[in-house]
């Protein structure tokens, strides 16, 4: 099916031309001569890409771009502008408009913006279908206080622009948790942008981030935008950070300090305007300390860190999660049976909620929708279930001095700020700091 195109200009020569040149190139394209006539044209659904004149007979342009925007979210939208309108066309981009041309069209050019359009239309249109469905399903992190401390920090990460890093094990939420800041904070209505640093390597990433031009290597047969470009005006999350290659590290570490950054093969630096939010189950300090992780870079994204508790820590909270997680997989139970309940509270999640939802999501399909029984969880290796009561105490005292050290690494040493960013008294963290040896830290 072919991309559909709404040209609004007065124009009949710039119509011939416009209609003539993008018919030949796979465009279906209609035609609008005013304000009024767009009006009538434009319905749900109706077009990709929106042409805007901005010098119209019934109207400035201007005044369609809010409208145009509020009523079809999704429609990419392009201004023509003359060459002297450069600062009306960057208030159309301030209103919602994607991409401005000036007069004269160079035609070729005019084929890479809607290319580029039609991208940003299939991104807006699948963010918008997520956060309609995200609406419905709030996430329950828990009730517990390792839990609200995490989440203090995650308002106040909402209520702010800066670089935030969520520590914790895999299959924590911190996905989940990065996004619950991205959408609570000013930049909710642009993009959550989310990348692998672990599943992409070396040049992979690179591409995936900066984007190609055409040419620049053998299979580059269009320009190609990065994830940086997309992530403009909004939220870029990196989850898996440690795992960046340092060549990559390099290179971000530039777009951190400039918010610049080229497409391989271009000559021409471009800016993105994203706010970043990174994750990783290990412990970046350390990894500064072998080599595999950059330590400008670490001051970088350590700016405000997070740290999400395992399941093994939030016993508390454990059937809220599964009460909630059933309800997440359409489970018609008003409640779960005690010995179901007792079970799944003996095991020792290793893969904590991701795991979690795994074995509910199989214990549903194996009771065929009736009630949940014990024997629907068969799979459980209940032999290592009862953590000895010393490696749990253990497991909560390391991350606890994992995290102390974080702050006091961010706070410079300075243990009244660092007090206040934890949530403790200066004394007990005195006290801590003797108990873990962190004095030289």
């Amino acid at each position: 099916m072919k991309p559909t195109v709404l040209l609004i200009d007065d124009e009949p020569s710039v119509q011939f031309g416009f209609r003539a040149y993008l018919n030949k190139t796979g465009y279906d394209v209609q035609t609008a001569g005013s304000i009024a006539d767009a009006r009538q044209k434009l319905t749900p659904g109706s077009y990709d890409i929106v042409l805007l004149d901005l010098s119209l007979p019934d109207g400035n342009g201007l005044d369609l771009i809010t409208e145009i925007r509020h009523n079809y979210p999704e429609v990419a939208l392009v201004v023509i502008t003359g060459r002297g309108d450069v600062p009306v066309a960057v208030k159309a981009m301030q209103l919602g408009a994607d991409n401005f041309l000036t007069k004269p069209v160079d035609m070729n050019e005019l084929n890479v913006y809607l290319s580029k359009s039609i991208e940003l239309k299939g991104l807006r249109s699948k963010e918008i279908t997520r956060k309609r469905l995200d609406k419905s399903t709030e996430p329950y992190f828990g009730k517990s206080p390792a839990v609200k401390k995490s989440l203090e920090l995650a308002n106040m990460a909402a209520g702010s622009d800066s670089t935030v890093i969520i520590y914790g094990q895999t299959g924590t939420g911190k996905g989940v948790l990065a996004k619950w800041i991205h959408e609570h904070s000013s930049r909710s209505s642009g993009f959550f942008v989310e990348v692998n640093c672990s599943a992409l390597k070396g040049d992979l990433l690179s591409n995936e981030l900066f984007g190609h031009a055409r040419g620049s290597f053998t299979s580059a047969h269009q320009d190609q935008q990065g994830l940086l470009e997309v992530a403009d005006g909004g939220t870029l999350f990196l989850d898996e950070i440690g795992d960046m290659d340092l060549a990559v590290q390099a290179q971000f570490l530039k777009v951190i300090e400039e918010k610049k950054y080229r497409r391989l093969g271009e000559v021409k630096s471009r800016q993105s305007n994203f706010r970043l939010i990174g994750a990783t189950n290990q412990d970046l300090l350390a990894l500064t300390k072998n080599g595999r992780f950059r330590l400008d870079l670490y001051y970088r994204v350590n700016v405000f860190p997070i740290t999400l508790p395992s399941l093994q820590e939030l016993e508390e909270d454990v059937e809220g999660l599964i009460l909630h997680l059933l309800k997440s997989l359409n489970y018609k139970g008003t409640g779960v049976p005690l010995d179901v309940l007792n079970l799944l509270r003996r095991y020792r999640w290793p893969g904590n909620i991701r795991e979690l939802r795994n074995v509910l999501e199989r214990g549903l399909m194996l009771s065929g929708g009736n009630i949940l029984k014990p024997l629907h969880f068969t799979g459980l290796d209940l032999s290592s279930a009862a953590m000895p009561l010393e490696n749990k105490e253990s497991s909560i005292e390391n991350a606890e001095m994992l995290q102390i050290r974080r702050v006091m690494e961010q706070c410079s040493g300075d243990t009244e700020a660092a007090s206040k960013l934890l949530g403790i008294s200066r004394p007990t963290l005195y006290r801590k700091i003797k108990k873990y040896n962190l004095t030289n830290h």
